[in-house]
C-alpha cells in the first residue's frame, strides 16, 4: 500500500484528476512540477514554447500550482533544467544529425518523469510516483507487475512506457486508466479545476541543428534528382519539401556517410520486419519467433508478427510488410493489451 505519493502534475487536465483521485482515495499526496526549462536559460525552441500548449509552457508550472491549492496538497517544483538538456535535447539533436530521428516523449518520460522526479521522491520519503499517462498496472497471478493499455484506447499511452520494468512498476501509479478522456474532463470540471478545459498539451520543445549540410537527392539507383538541407532536417516517410517534380516522391533512407537523401516511391517504403536495440523488458523476453503484436509509432496500430531477442538486439517478421519503419522510434511488443517491452529502431532489413 502506498504511504506518500507524488504526482507529477504538468500543469494539464490529466495529472490534475490523477492527483484529485488519489486524494479522493484518502492517500498522502504531494504534487511536483519539473522546471525543464527558464527564460534566462533560453527555451530549446521559443517559438514553441510560446504557445499556450506547448509542453515546457511557463504556464504548466503556475497551473499545477493551482491545481494542488485547490486540493490542498502540498506543492513543490523540482529543478531539472540540467538533467533536461543532458538527457533529451542533446541526445535528440545528436540523433538527428546521426540520420535518425528520436522520439524525445519516450526519453523524458525515463529520464525525467520517471527516473529524475522519482528519484527526488525517494529522497523525500515518498514510495511511489504518480502520473496522468493513460496505461495500467495490474499484478498476474506470479506476483509480477505488468504494464497494460489503458481502457481508453484512443489515448492510451503505454507506447511511451515500454522501458518499464517490473520491480519499477511496483511504485508507479497510473489513476487514468481505466478512464476515458471525457470522463477525465467532466471529473476535472466537477472539482473546478482550471485546467479542465486546457487544451491538450503538444510534444516537447526539441529543437533542429541549426547548420545546414546541402547534399544530393537520389533516386534508389544513385541518379541525383536534387539537392538537400541536410540529413538532419528529413525523417523516413517524408513527402513534403523535397522539391521535386514527377512524385509523388518519398524519403526511404538517409545515408549520412555519403550525405544522402534517398528517396523513391510508396512502394519502396515496405519493409517485412526490423532490428531495435537498446532493449528493455518487463519480463522474460521472447525467443524462438514469438507470435505478438508490434508498433512502430505513437499513432499507428499494433500489428501482428513474430519476435525474438538475438544478442542484445530485438528482431521483428511482420505478417505483412510495414510502411516507413524509422531508425529512432520506438518499436513497442505487446501481446494482447500487456506490454512486454520493447527497444529503438536500427534499421529495417529488406528496405532499399
Amino acid at each position: 500500500m502506498p504511504e506518500r505519493i507524488l504526482v507529477a502534475l504538468s500543469g494539464g487536465v490529466d495529472s490534475s484528476v490523477a492527483a484529485a483521485l488519489l486524494v479522493e482515495q484518502g492517500f498522502a499526496v504531494e504534487g511536483a512540477t519539473l522546471k525543464l526549462w527558464s527564460p534566462e536559460d533560453g527555451c530549446p525552441d521559443p517559438k514553441r514554447s510560446a504557445r499556450l500548449n506547448a509542453c515546457c509552457s511557463l504556464r504548466d508550472a503556475t497551473d499545477a500550482a493551482q491545481v494542488a491549492k485547490r486540493l490542498g496538497i502540498p506543492f513543490h517544483v523540482v529543478d531539472a533544467r540540467d538533467a533536461f538538456r543532458r538527457t533529451v535535447i542533446e541526445p535528440a539533436v545528436a540523433e538527428y544529425e546521426a540520420g535518425r530521428t528520436p522520439n524525445p516523449c519516450v526519453a523524458c518520460n525515463r529520464e525525467l518523469k520517471l527516473g529524475h522526479l522519482l528519484a527526488w521522491g525517494r529522497q523525500h520519503g515518498v514510495t511511489h510516483l504518480a502520473t496522468g499517462h493513460y496505461a495500467r498496472v495490474r499484478r498476474g497471478p506470479d506476483g509480477r507487475c505488468r504494464l497494460l493499455r489503458a481502457v481508453d484506447r484512443a489515448k492510451d499511452q503505454s507506447y511511451f512506457l515500454y522501458f518499464l520494468a517490473a520491480d519499477e512498476l511496483e511504485h508507479v501509479l497510473f489513476p487514468l486508466g481505466e478512464l476515458t478522456k471525457p470522463e477525465v474532463r467532466a471529473k476535472a470540471a466537477a472539482l473546478g479545476l482550471a485546467t479542465a478545459l486546457k487544451p491538450e498539451s503538444q510534444d516537447l520543445c526539441v529543437p533542429l541543428p541549426r547548420v545546414e549540410r546541402p547534399g544530393d537527392l537520389v533516386d534508389g539507383a544513385g541518379r541525383v534528382l536534387g539537392r538537400h538541407r541536410g540529413v538532419a532536417f528529413y525523417t523516413v516517410g517524408q513527402r513534403q519539401g523535397l522539391g521535386l517534380s514527377g512524385g509523388p516522391w518519398y524519403v526511404v533512407r538517409l545515408d549520412v556517410g555519403a550525405n544522402r537523401v534517398i528517396v523513391g516511391r510508396t512502394v519502396d517504403l515496405e519493409a517485412p520486419g526490423l532490428t531495435a536495440t537498446l532493449v528493455s523488458w518487463s519480463g522474460a523476453p521472447p525467443v524462438d519467433w514469438s507470435p505478438a503484436e508490434v508498433q512502430i509509432r505513437y499513432r499507428s496500430r499494433a500489428v501482428p508478427a513474430r519476435v525474438r531477442v538475438r544478442g542484445e538486439a530485438l528482431e521483428v517478421r511482420f505478417e505483412a510488410p510495414q510502411r516507413a519503419i524509422t531508425p529512432g522510434q520506438a518499436a513497442v511488443v505487446y501481446v494482447g493489451d500487456e506490454v512486454l517491452g520493447g527497444g529503438v529502431i536500427v534499421g529495417a532489413p529488406g528496405a532499399p
